[in-house]
């Protein structure tokens, strides 16, 4: 009798219509745009000793990204390298062309993947134009870009697809062939084509502003990342797969690495399963460069492979995302129902990292913070900040987190987030005193009242005897919010502002700060308080808690009666409020423990 688990495919939904686009070889084509005479010449963007990417005419003479410099000289010793670890001029043009981009989605949805790739949803907007359909007319249609202006739009060619077709994966001109036969008959084929010259029209506009790009479409974000890259660089695919064979012939096709969802632990674990039976230990497997041979359809068709095999496989480890066996089962199938999220004015978060051989000393430490720092203010400005008709925060961030972690080399084996750790605070309120304030000064304190007390957390003093060995440092914005009155504004956010200055003044009182600045740092009490495991503060609570609805202090909750509600620690002699006691009570256990 067999006993092998059934293999029930998921069910696929097909009513969206997606688009992903992606920027072709985009810092390079950010820098040749700058500088026009390297537009044909094989060009290469260098961060450290790594080549992060490379035109396409390096990339006939040989050259890969993330070659060694070296070596990419000598595959290519005419190679024109472009210094690119300042990401601030990439980092506009990508906010430049997701804003336009976004322009042409009805419902909002548009989702920005890195610098240099967008999901669009697309659904309305083609079941509008679809509508607007004449079948007597199909070769003189017009594609109406509002719903209000008849004006906006363009004409276009509606009895074939714009650009490349994948069908049945056969030849594009069979395809074709096969699109004009269904198209009388196959509402999900007529979309499609739709969608292609909506897609074909965004890339021409596109390149009105000096880039090429190519495209995906199809039903979701899944399919259409992966059928876009069937035809680079600066040409588009859709996917006109109109039964769940045509899907599953489609996907079976693909490296299991390149599948969008299917990370490199999952693959390990599945590559060794279907090859040799056994669950691996990934205690020494170097995740980060890892490739995999087996194909979709390899590990999809694998007798011992379903739903419930891949949830114990994948779904018992410790820290594994929940529902992760029967996700990957749908990646297998082409299914993905994950949404495009909705479009945003203001990022979630604002990130600056680098990479560094080894930082051990105190100063280095904290000019590597204050590059760091300055890097973030300026990128603030920038996405949180509206110059006209005076400057305006959008949004402000109420969390600063600092990341660190010890170097690392390729002989290690040792996975890129390896032994990363982190800790938070309540962002400063001076940080908004930006941009009337330089942000040189704002980063230079920033850094000495902020990041290196977390520093010390992370790395205290003692152990700089041993080597801190620090191989990165990572400062993040997060936790953003908007305006007091849910709007932003000068004015308001001055309110802001102020009110965390008058915060800082009332808790100073009662707040540990160490004596060389490292093991103590201001907000420790208010941090501890809010029960946040990583010493950020919920509002309302701890750091953020007494104050009234216009930002004013209340004196009735922490007044000048608070002295009365104090007591002393034993240990350290320091006077605190009760209420912070037990919190401070445990950074001395922590203190003494490690």
């Amino acid at each position: 009798m067999d006993h092998r688990p059934e293999k029930k495919a998921p069910r696929r939904n097909d009513y969206r219509v997606i688009l992903h686009f992606d920027i072709d070889c985009f810092y390079a084509q950010a820098c040749a745009n700058q500088q026009p005479a390297l537009k044909t010449v094989p060009l290469g963007i260098k961060q450290k000793s790594i080549l992060a990417t490379c035109n396409y005419a390096a990339r006939r003479r040989g050259v890969k990204k993330l070659m060694l410099i070296a070596e990419a000289r000598k595959v290519c010793p005419e190679l024109v390298i472009v210094e690119g670890e300042d990401l601030t001029p990439f980092r506009d043009v990508s906010k430049r062309l997701y804003a336009l981009l976004r322009s042409y989605s009805w419902s909002g949805k548009t989702e920005r993947l890195g610098l240099d790739e967008v999901f669009l949803d697309v659904t309305d907007v083609v079941a509008y134009n679809v509508e607007l359909l004449n079948r007597n007319t199909l070769a003189r249609s017009y594609f109406c870009l509002s719903r209000t202006d008849p004006e906006q739009g363009f004409e276009y060619d509606a009895s074939a697809f714009a650009g490349c077709v994948v069908y049945r994966c056969g030849p594009e001109d069979a395809a074709q062939a096969a699109a004009a036969a269904v198209l009388d008959s196959n509402p999900l084929a007529i979309r499609l084509l739709v969608a292609s010259h909506l897609a074909n029209y965004i890339r021409l506009k596109i390149e009105q502003d000096g880039f090429t790009s190519s495209c995906g479409i199809a039903t979701s974000k899944l399919l259409a990342k992966l059928v876009g890259d069937k035809n680079k660089p600066r040409n588009q695919t859709a996917l006109a797969a109109l039964h769940d064979d045509h899907v599953l012939s489609f996907m079976d096709g693909h490296r299991l690495r390149k599948v969008p969802g299917i990370g490199a632990k999952t693959t390990h674990i599945l590559e060794a399963f279907v090859t040799s039976g056994e669950v691996p230990d990934l205690a020494d497997v170097d995740l980060h460069t890892m490739e995999c041979s087996l194909t979709v359809g390899e590990v999809r068709t694998h007798a011992d492979i379903s739903a419930p095999t891949l949830q114990n496989l994948l779904g018992g480890r410790p820290g594994s995302e929940k529902g992760l066996g029967t996700k990957v089962w749908a990646l297998l199938h082409g299914v993905d129902d994950t949404e495009v999220k909705p479009a945003r004015d203001v990022p979630t978060q604002i990130s600056i990292e680098d990479t560094y051989r080894g930082l051990n000393e105190v100063s280095e430490v904290t000019r590597e913070l204050f590059l760091l720092s300055l890097s973030l203010l300026r990128r603030m400005l920038v996405d949180l900040v509206e110059d006209s008709p005076k400057p305006t925060w959008l949004a402000y961030p109420k969390t600063i987190r600092l990341t660190t972690r010890p170097k690392t080399s390729a002989a290690e084996g040792r996975p890129y987030n390896w032994s990363r750790s982190s800790r938070s605070a309540p962002m400063p309120g001076f940080v908004l005193n930006a941009p009337a304030v330089p942000a040189d000064e704002i980063a230079d304190r920033l850094v000495a009242e902020t990041l290196l007390p977390l520093f010390y957390k992370l790395h205290p003093p003692r152990q700089q005897a041993r080597g801190w060995n620090i191989g990165l440092l990572n400062v993040c914005a997060t936790n953003l919010t908007g305006g007091a009155d849910g709007k932003s504004g000068v004015a308001n956010n001055k309110n802001i502002a102020t009110m965390f200055r008058r915060q800082e003044d009332v808790l100073r009182e009662f707040t540990e700060y160490g004596s060389d600045g490292g093991e103590g740092g201001g907000w420790e009490v208010a941090a501890a308080a809010s029960g946040q495991p990583d010493g950020t503060a919920e509002e309302g609570s701890g750091a953020l808690a007494g104050f009234s609805d216009d930002n004013t202090w209340d004196q009735d909750d922490y007044g000048s009666n608070y002295r009365e509600d104090m007591e002393q620690c034993p240990l350290c002699g320091r006077f605190m409020p009760r209420f912070a006691q037990s919190a401070h009570d445990r950074f001395h256990s922590m203190e003494q423990g490690g």
